[in-house]
């Protein structure tokens, strides 16, 4: 039986890659920190995705096990022989596993010589395996064959996963929720060995495109539901409710066409207005989803993250901007980002949200620009985002105290 190495049992993990080898006949061995997780999976050798849609379906999970990533030599040594490998760990968490797998592709090196090992990259992340192939390459010796050992696969995440409520995990901490979506765009390029056979994937020869279109159109628009929600009414909880209000939705779907335009003109190869409007249809359709339960804070969440630079809202208004579309649409969404205070089911705000609020907000749009954003106000496109994100703002602003 084939091997894959799964860095990260999270939702993503378990629900999308770990569930696509599996049922294409994988052994799936885990890597993760997570202590509980990791004694679960090895004493049960399986666990469940609930698939939240219209129709509902329970898929189970087998042949799996875990390897602890505090244990370097442990993940090292299932790297050795694995026939494939993936991460789903997020892109802040990812130098933490470059040690252990440096290590592990040494050894792989030492046991079969050249035999190269693809690691697919699900963490959503522009430039992922430049970034990573870097991160490697300082971890190892200058003379490591890194290029012939390594493939790195992108890929475009479309799967929504939502956050589990704590009486639902402790109910089972290994099962997951995830919507009826098993379709992986990846770069078909990108493989040293042949493409594993594995139903869902979908290979693509211009993967930049399609990363690309993810950040700017899918997580831009799931994003803008969220602000936006949150901007009609802070006590709504659900993306589903936010899409039965025209404002919101409408708002949503005028910044997905403003990178939508700019994604056209950028891969005119890969994009028309018909195939774009197909995507934007079927994710606000996705998005409406209420079965899936997804809420405005997991989406919301992370304004450190989802306001910086390479992120789904300034990094949309930049790629616009770099292509000549016009971004009033993707400002506004900004504008309400910036006052997004959503909490969980316990009324807690996400951490970087706490520190997004405490520690820059109150010093002003210029420090959020520079500090959080990226954005260097002395050169005349960044100042065009800035100040574009300033007059939504102001807009907003008033508009809320006429309403008071």
């Amino acid at each position: 039986m084939p091997t894959l190495v799964q860095f990260g049992a999270g939702n993503i993990g378990r629900s999308f890659i770990a569930q696509l080898f599996s049922a294409a006949g994988y052994e799936i061995v885990f890597v993760d920190v997570v202590d509980e997780l990791v004694s679960l999976l090895n004493a049960r050798g399986e666990y469940r995705v609930m698939i939240k849609d219209e129709q509902p379906e329970e898929l189970w999970v087998r042949n799996v096990r875990a390897v602890n990533g505090k244990d370097i030599e442990a993940v090292a040594a299932v790297l050795a022989d694995a026939d494939n490998a993936a991460t789903s760990v997020g892109p802040n968490a990812l130098p933490y596993i470059y040690p252990a797998i440096a290590l592990g592709l040494q050894r792989r090196y030492q046991r079969h010589g050249l035999r190269p090992l693809d690691i697919i990259l699900a963490e959503n992340l522009r430039n992922a395996a430049s970034i990573v192939r870097d991160g490697l390459r300082r971890q190892l010796p200058g003379d490591f064959p890194l290029d012939a050992m390594l493939g790195l696969v992108e890929t475009s995440i479309g799967k929504m996963v939502p956050i589990m409520t704590e009486a639902q995990r402790a109910e089972d901490p290994l099962w997951v929720f995830a919507e009826a979506y098993h379709h992986l765009i990846l770069d078909g390029t990108a493989f040293l060995n042949p493409i594993p056979a594995v139903p869902g994937f979908d290979p693509k020869q211009n993967m930049a495109a399609y990363v690309d279109r993810k950040l700017f159109i899918h997580n831009l628009g799931h994003a803008a539901v969220a602000y936006g929600s949150f901007q009609h009414d802070p006590a709504m909880t659900y993306i589903w409710e936010g899409m039965e209000v025209p404002a919101v939705r409408e708002a949503a779907r005028a910044a997905m066409w403003e990178s939508a335009r700019a994604l056209i003109a950028a891969y005119p190869g890969e994009f028309t207005e018909e195939n774009q409007r197909e995507h934007i249809d079927d994710l606000l359709h996705r998005f409406t989803n209420r079965a899936l339960g997804d809420t405005n804070f997991r989406v919301g969440r992370d304004l450190l993250r989802k306001l910086s630079r390479e992120d789904r809202i300034i990094g949309a208004m930049c790629f616009d901007q770099a292509h000549g579309v016009e971004f009033p649409a993707t400002a506004k969404i900004a504008a309400m980002a910036l006052e997004f205070r959503g909490t969980d089911e316990r009324q807690r705000m996400a951490s970087p949200d706490v520190k997004f609020m405490e520690e820059y907000y109150p010093l002003g749009l210029d420090t959020v620009f520079t500090k959080v954003c990226g954005l260097h106000l002395d050169t005349p496109a960044d100042r065009q985002v800035a100040d574009a994100i300033r007059a939504a703002h102001e807009e907003l602003k008033s508009k809320e105290k006429v309403e008071r």
